[in-house]
């Protein structure tokens, strides 16, 4: 079994605002493609093209209609992948130490030389963010790209996790969370970042951004039109060219 570092003083996780993000799932297919190139095992398909297809993916995105008490219906899309818990249960449950937590920045890694596929650590996982990679037998997980965010030979703006640079919409924010003082922990504060599923007690990094509250329509009855206010005549009288020929027409 692996034991948890006591203490990790750089916490790198990622902040994921549920009000901006489209579900596009560009940040699945950037994770996808990167995951499959670099880190580790290739992240495998089988019968992609088929009827009965599965895959390997490290961030999911799943899309969810609620219904406010107040309001219309929204549309939701939460992406998932691992959260890189400071007590996590994947990590303590594996009878062959491939599973691990950094010391020096938190990040939740797999040493695939040593995973045997046995499950354990998707079992205990409850958020459901551990995969068995069909093809090569062994667990895979979000790495938070660790093998980019470290590469000195990217240029600085690329040294961030796939998903984070491909996000069209802004949605996925990637930084220090042990630090109060980073843009990530900031944000948190200001928008009242929320843990996933924290009865668990995992105590995940990773950190989710509410929907903001929803403009309301006035209280105008059935008979209220929202396109009304755009559809009023700009000028109650022609003027110019359009005065002249409506004086024109009148005469003929």
């Amino acid at each position: 079994m692996t034991t948890l570092p006591a203490k990790t003083d750089k916490k790198l996780g990622l902040v994921i605002d549920l009000d901006t993000c489209v579900g596009c799932h560009a940040c699945v297919i950037s994770c996808k493609g990167w995951n499959t190139e670099n880190y580790g095992a290739p992240l495998s398909d089988q019968n992609a093209y088929g009827a009965d297809n599965s895959g390997t993916f490290l961030n999911r995105v799943h899309s969810y209609e609620v219904q406010p008490d107040v309001g219309a219906a929204q549309l939701i899309h939460f992406p998932k992948s691992c959260l890189h818990c400071e007590d996590a249960p994947c990590v303590t449950v594996c009878p062959t130490g491939a599973s691990y937590k950094r010391i020096e920045d938190g990040i939740v890694l797999v040493n695939e030389s040593d995973c045997i596929g046995c499950g354990l650590c998707a079992w205990a996982c409850p958020y459901g963010a551990r995969e068995l990679d069909q093809a090569e037998g062994v667990m895979k997980k979000c790495t938070l790209c660790v093998d980019r965010i470290y590469n000195e030979n990217l240029p600085e703006e690329d040294r961030e996790p796939a998903c984070v640079r491909t996000c069209p919409s802004n949605a996925r924010h990637f930084g220090d969370l042990g630090d109060p003082d980073s843009a990530v922990s900031r944000l948190v504060a200001e928008r009242g970042g929320m843990d996933l599923m924290p009865e668990q007690g995992t105590k995940p990094v990773n950190q989710y951004l509410p929907p903001r509250p929803k403009d309301t329509l006035p209280d105008a009855g059935p008979e209220f039109d929202v396109l009304a206010p755009f559809l009023e005549p700009i000028a109650t009288e022609p003027k110019g060219f359009l005065s002249w020929l409506d004086k024109t027409l009148e005469k003929l």
